[in-house]
């Protein structure tokens, strides 16, 4: 028995480092002809309880995650629409990416 408990602890600690030290390189980038505010309003309805943040020029998506890291979507003012990047953390996530990609 301890010699299927040690790397099965093993190999579930090395899982939950990588979801903790997650990068900071976005796991998407897009562009869109939307503004973050037209962009916004077509992704927060796709996510379960996402949180709302802004600024004059940007907008800020948070999932929060009692699991892993956060899941985020930023949405940028560019020229002629906006740029989104998505930051995709949490191995147990289906459908963040396909949610910003649905409303681009």
């Amino acid at each position: 028995m301890r010699n299927l408990f040690a790397p099965a602890l093993l190999i579930a600690s090395s899982l939950l480092a990588a979801c903790a030290s997650a990068p900071n390189e976005p796991t998407l980038t897009l562009e869109t002809a939307k503004s973050p505010e037209q962009f916004t309003a077509c992704v927060m309805p796709r996510l379960q309880g996402p949180v709302l943040s802004q600024t004059q020029r940007h907008y800020r998506i948070v999932v929060p995650s009692s699991v892993a890291a956060d899941n985020v979507i930023e949405a940028y003012k560019a020229n002629g629409g906006g740029k989104v990047f998505v930051y995709e953390r949490s191995l147990l996530t289906s459908g963040f990416g396909q949610a910003a990609k649905a409303c681009v």
